[in-house]
This record gives structure tokens, sequence and C-alpha cells, in this order.
């Protein structure tokens, strides 16, 4: 994360394609050309077969609501100011879970399993991809 603002985490050679394509608009994962497995966070190993042998890949955007909890006090810079906020983990419709932030909606519409699409939200130098639903992408 970013010593100036721990919402923003650092850019290196690896995951520069990843913060350029959501700078873009478009949503990056990795998947392993031995075992054909998409994986999300970004790492430069397949962590199901160990494979090296792993390459960027464009995500469709689509998701599902996994699970999610509404966060009303949060004292870490940006954070406190955003409260309340929706802290979620969606199911890529390519398979890989990612944690992220659901936009747009009332508390009281979430629901497990419902549709969503990613957005991108500006956060200092960088795009980070959130989460709205499906409908109102």
């Amino acid at each position: 994360m970013s010593a100036a603002n721990p919402a923003v985490p650092e850019i290196d050679a690896f995951t520069r394609p990843y913060w350029d394509a959501a700078a873009e608009g478009r949503l990056l994962l990795r998947r392993c050309r031995a075992c054909a497995t998409p994986h999300h966070y970004p790492r430069e190993f397949c962590p199901y077969c160990w494979s090296e042998d792993v390459d960027w890949e464009r995500a469709s955007g689509r998701a599902t609501l996994y699970t999610w909890s509404v966060v009303h006090r949060n004292d870490l810079p940006p954070f406190g100011a955003r409260v309340p906020y929706v802290a979620a983990v969606v199911d890529l419709a390519e398979g890989p879970r990612m944690m992220t932030e659901v936009v747009d909606c009332a508390e009281a519409d979430l629901r497990i399993g419902m549709e969503l699409a990613v957005g991108f939200r500006e956060e200092g130098t960088h795009a980070v991809p959130v989460f709205r639903p499906a409908g109102d992408a």
C-alpha cells in the first residue's frame, strides 16, 4: 500500500499492466497456461499448480455478490470519509473471488448472488475496480 494513501497499492513492474488496464476501464485477471485456471489477485505464479506460465487476461467485468459487510466506522484515511460503505467479496464470472466494494446500491437491496458489473473509481493516481448492480452499469 502507498504510504501516502493506504487505499492505493504501490504500482510495480509486475502489477503495472493491471493498473494500466484499470485506468482504461478494463479488469484483468491472471490465467495459468499450464492448468488453464484463472486467479485473482495477480501473482507471478499459479496458486493451483505453482506454474510460472501465467498471463494476463481481460475479465468480462461480470460478477455475483458472495458476501458483504457494511462498514460504519473506519478511522484510517481516506476510509473514514466514506462511511458507511460496503466491503464485499464477489465471484467473478471467470471463477476467481475478489475483494472489492459495492457502490450505488442501498444496503437493503444487497442480496447474495445478485448480479454485479465492474466500474472504476479514481483513487489518487489509480483507477480502482468497484462493483455496482448489473442493471445500473
